[in-house]
C-alpha cells in the first residue's frame, strides 16, 4: 500500500495481497483520521460479502473468489466507544462464473486485492461523526459529535 494527501483528501493505492478495510484503517490511524467516506475501484481476489438477517440480528457471510472486478466501494468510517475507528463498507463486484458474467454486492467484511486499488478518502473536516448502537436492531448508526 502506498498512499498521498493533497488537500484534505487521501489516495490510497493497494497492492497485491493487501486487505482493502485493513489499509484504509491503517491510514485513518496513521493519519489521525477520526470520520471519513471513502470510495473506489480494483481488481480483487477475494471478498466476504455480507447480508444483514433483522429477525436474527446477524449476518449472513458469502466468499467469492476468483478475478473480481471492483466495480464500486462507498463506505464511511466513524468514532466509536473508547476512539474505536469502525468501517460500514458496501461494495459491488462483477465476474464470470461458468462462462457467465455475475454480480455480488452487499455489506462488506473484507476484500483481498488481486493487482490494485484505488481509493479516495476524504476526512471529515470541520467536525467528527461517531457512531451510536441502536437498540432495535443492534446495530450502529452515525451520531454528530
Amino acid at each position: 500500500m502506498e498512499y498521498r494527501k493533497f488537500g484534505d483528501t487521501v489516495y490510497i493505492r493497494m497492492d497485491r495481497g493487501d486487505e482493502i478495510i485493513g489499509c484504509i484503517m491503517e491510514v485513518c490511524e496513521r493519519e489521525h483520521i477520526s470520520s471519513a467516506v471513502f470510495g473506489g475501484i480494483g481488481g480483487c481476489s477475494e471478498a466476504q460479502i455480507q447480508t444483514f438477517i433483522p429477525e436474527t440480528g446477524d449476518f449472513e457471510t458469502r466468499t467469492i473468489s476468483g478475478m473480481l472486478e471492483l466495480v464500486s466501494l462507498s463506505g464511511n468510517i466513524v468514532s466509536g466507544d473508547g476512539n474505536g475507528l469502525f468501517h460500514h463498507t458496501h461494495a459491488m463486484f462483477t465476474y464470470k462464473e461458468g462462462g457467465r458474467h455475475c454480480t455480488a454486492g452487499g455489506h462488506i467484511a473484507s476484500i483481498t486485492v488481486l493487482y490494485t486499488a484505488e481509493i479516495e478518502l476524504r476526512p471529515v473536516v470541520g467536525g467528527t461523526i461517531g457512531r451510536e448502537s441502536d437498540p432495535e436492531t443492534g446495530t450502529g448508526f452515525w451520531k454528530f459529535l
